[in-house]
């Protein structure tokens, strides 16, 4: 079976796409080159534009064939790198954790926030970086914790709990059924 190959349009199309992600990039360059903040301002409102404009001539170039190899490409590479199914007990724990304290950080910051050194100059600092331990502890917490995360908002959803003794526990520990 012979792999199919993308046209000319289709690169052309992949080209606009990264050209107009990447384009952003660029705003950060001109403060550092000592341009004025108005014209750094005005390119960078230019530059927004820019890139929603290149993306829809991106995907009018790409058409329907070559907009689905795009997305095809993009998702398969970006699931070779979701986190896996099964984690150890260990690493579940540590993702619990993790999961836990961004939570409690969330909620308990606007009481707790005087204790922490630099908190109140830098509230957006400590809000990102507890927002980065969430994100990482789905990933560190595997797959089953996201179907388990995605059953909380599926009403007929339900839970099937391993027996207690683990001689008799199924292979299937945890699964989450979605009855029809």
């Amino acid at each position: 079976m012979t792999k199919k190959r993308a046209s000319w349009k289709t690169r052309l199309a992949i080209a606009l796409f990264v050209v107009s992600i990447g384009w952003p990039v660029l705003v950060p360059a001109l403060s550092l080159m000592g341009v004025s903040v108005g014209v750094t301002a005005a390119f960078s409102g230019f530059m927004v534009i820019a890139a929603d404009l290149l993306l829809v001539a991106a995907a009018a170039i790409a058409g329907k064939e070559g907009y689905s190899l795009i997305r095809n490409k993009l998702v398969g590479w970006l699931t070779s790198y979701g986190p896996p199914q099964q984690v150890s007990r260990t690493r579940y724990a540590t993702g619990l954790v993790l999961f836990a304290s961004s939570l409690a950080f969330g909620w308990a910051s606007p009481y707790i926030g005087w204790l922490l050194p630099g908190y109140h100059s830098g509230e957006w600092v400590y809000a990102a970086i507890f927002d980065a331990l969430l994100l990482l502890s789905l990933f560190v917490l595997g797959g089953n914790f996201w179907d388990k995360l995605r059953a909380l908002f599926q009403h007929r959803a339900v839970a099937v709990m391993p027996e207690s003794h683990p001689s008799r526990v199924p292979a299937t520990v945890g699964e989450i059924r979605n009855p029809s």
